[in-house]
């Protein structure tokens, strides 16, 4: 076969007129306008060897336009980009998770530095300037000595002249971070394209990954083993130098004010908050070592709160983690909290003056329905949501509002504190769900997806992932750190109610209007088994500390207990001396307990609630819809509700 015969031909303009022509005729165009069209088209058109000789031929071009024809490889013409880039990275950084922020600050400033330098030296002094001046301030803490240096640079001449210039550009800057928030960055910057930022790291900065987390103290900080090899700033030198003036004017002091000086920053840091958290750890030790392990041979013990006089106001529950509070939201716009224990509630103004205090605490200032509560781990706050789309946080000191945080456009069904405290999640009637830190009105993530309302929102142990019920029949796992979906949970036939997430971190639980508990894999997004017995809309679910058995909470005023192995693959069968029993004997025991079995489930059909064979025990109330179910570290079951009324039919 003749090569040239497979050689496509280029259609002549003859040809690709007569496309045109025919594209425009279908797209509408009359024979008059197509014809304008052409004679504009032949006036406008400049071939691209006119546009080369005009582009070459002009002495006075910008800057960047110059390094876009002399190195477009280098991508210095790309000038706003790199500059938005960097702006883009602090902000992704500074409103990135507490847990990895103080390692992803560490690369601010070396990036800072190389992104001034690089505008510098492509002579882009203006820009290099604003950058330099707007965000010195960020980093003048830790590196005053070298931004007082670098500030001295006002040219390109400047710059081949300053020591501290030549110094970063001729050394690579040491950086130490973990792996997880290196990955976070890279695919951050990757996603963006942040091709310039990336190409100056690569350049100029030396990461090695740590295994394991840095401490707050040393990431970003004064470190001997960052920054450039042999070059350390002045700080730490002035630092010490400040300290010894001390040391020798006030050597009669007491001792641990001289001994100061022998702690390094890690152990200074741990020294600010070591009582408050030692205490803490103290009191969860005690707790555990109080732990009841739970099963089918160990059922939980159930404590059930029932609230009288609530006539149907009452929308939520929740207790705190240490058993010692319960807050509930009502229609009537207020929310009630009460100490289990007993005591009488003090704020802090009663306290100063001697007051007794009260029964409970009455905190006012939403304007609808509320109708989600959830306390921080510390006992600390308290965040509300409403009907008035707002979420509040309240002081359980003062017993006030301390925050009002304003973004969503619809009624809010429910709000989790995070297990750190300091982040929290809402779920609305606009389809989303929400994740906020306390310190900013604005969410920090918007969770987008669920074609109908967010019902329920949780977070997972780790605090790395989101879970949330739906009225489209569905729960979602969320990326907190990326905002996107990973799993998408179906197989309930009603609305999604509630869910819960297992203390291991491995199991999912969900629950509704379908009156069915489903058992789900994290991990494969698989669902493990479904579990039934409930005869009303299930409201609250609840893992033990061993992830082993879950307790449900029900409008049919029960709560039950199920064993969450059994029946899925996590079930290990072991075999026992009496499952190796003679098979003809065994076969005629095993028919005579399938005869006495079979009346009871056929009673049971006929109630309509066939329990399944994981079902461990039920609890019931006289006339209580179970609203939140709860275990507490040492295994025993919390459980409050509202006491209905019953109807009278006349």
């Amino acid at each position: 076969m003749n090569h040239n015969e497979m050689q496509p031909t280029m259609p002549s303009s003859h040809d690709v007129d007569k496309i045109l022509s025919t594209y425009f005729l279908k797209k509408g165009y009359s024979s008059t306008e197509l014809a304008y069209i052409q004679e504009s088209a032949e006036h406008n058109m400049v071939s691209l060897e006119q546009l080369t000789k005009k582009f070459n031929a002009s002495p006075n071009l910008p800057n960047h336009v110059q390094l876009i024809k002399q190195d477009p490889e280098q991508g210095g013409g790309d000038l706003d980009a790199t500059v938005q880039s960097f702006q883009s990275l602090r902000e992704w950084i500074l409103n990135a998770l507490d847990l990895y922020k103080h390692e992803l600050q560490s690369i601010l400033y070396p990036l800072f530095v190389h992104v001034f330098l690089d505008l510098m030296s492509k002579g882009l002094v203006e820009h290099g300037l604003d950058l330099f001046n707007q965000y010195k301030d960020d980093h003048i803490h830790h590196h005053s000595t070298d931004i007082e240096a670098l500030s001295k640079i006002k040219s390109t001449q400047d710059l081949k002249e300053n020591e501290i210039a030549t110094l970063y550009l001729t050394n690579k800057y040491n950086i130490r971070i973990s792996s997880i928030p290196f990955e976070l960055l890279l695919s951050y910057m990757q996603e963006n394209k942040f091709l310039n930022l990336i190409r100056l790291v690569n350049l100029h900065l030396n990461i090695h990954l740590v295994t394991g987390k840095i401490s707050p103290a040393s990431a970003g900080g004064i470190s001997e083993e960052e920054g450039i090899v042999g070059h350390y700033n002045d700080q730490i030198e002035e630092f010490h130098e400040i300290d010894n003036i001390q040391n020798e004017i006030s050597m009669n002091k007491v001792k641990e004010e001289v001994l100061v000086d022998s702690f390094n920053l890690d152990e200074i840091a741990a020294h600010s908050y070591r009582s408050t958290d030692i205490q803490a750890e103290l009191e969860s030790l005690s707790e555990l070592r109080k732990r009841v392990s739970l099963g089918s041979a160990a059922l939980p013990s159930v404590c059930i709160y029932t609230f009288h006089n609530t006539h149907d106001l009452l929308n939520c529950l929740t207790i705190s983690e240490d058993t010692t509070l319960v807050a509930g939201g009502f229609s009537e716009s207020y929310i009630k909290v009460w100490n289990l224990k007993g005591k009488k509630l003090q704020s802090k103004d009663e306290k100063e003056k001697g007051l007794p205090g009260t029964q409970y605490k009455k905190m006012i200032g939403h304007a609808g329905p509320v109708y989600g509560v959830s306390f921080s781990h510390d006992n600390k706050y308290l965040i509300s949501c409403s009907e008035d789309q707002t979420v509040r946080l309240w002081s359980l000191d003062t017993f006030i509002n301390l925050v009002c945080y304003k973004s969503h456009n619809y009624p809010i069904w429910d709000v989790d504190f995070g297990p750190y405290g300091f982040y929290f999640a809402t779920a609305s009637h606009d389809k989303t769900a929400r994740l906020w830190s306390c310190d900013h009105v604005n969410p920090l993530r918007i969770f987008a997806g669920h074609l109908s309302d967010v019902n329920a929102v949780r977070f997972h142990p780790n605090s790395k992932y989101v879970v949330t019920a739906s009225s489209d029949r569905t729960a979602r796992l969320w990326d907190v750190q990326r905002g996107t979906c990973v799993r998408v949970f179906t197989g309930h036939t009603a609305s999604v109610n509630t869910v819960a997430v297992s203390p291991n971190g491995r199991l999912m639980a969900s629950a509704g209007e379908d009156k069915t508990i489903m058992i789900w894999d994290l991990a494969t997004g698989k669902k493990l088994k479904t579990m039934t017995g409930h005869t009303g809309f299930i409201y609250s679910v609840s893992f033990n500390s061993e992830s082993t058995v879950l307790v449900s909470g029900s409008a049919d005023g029960t709560v039950r207990v199920w064993d969450v192995i059994k029946g899925t693959p996590l079930d290990v069968q072991v075999d026992t001396p009496d499952s190796k029993r003679s098979k003809p004997n065994g076969k005629q025991k095993d028919k005579k307990e399938n005869d006495k079995v079979k009346p009871n489930l056929d009673n049971k059909r006929k109630k309509g609630t066939l329990e399944s064979n994981d079902h461990l025990s039920v609890f019931p109330t006289k006339n209580t819809p179970i609203y939140t179910v709860q275990f507490t570290q040492r295994n025993l079951c919390l459980a409050a509700g509202a006491l209905s009324t019953p109807s009278l039919d006349l």
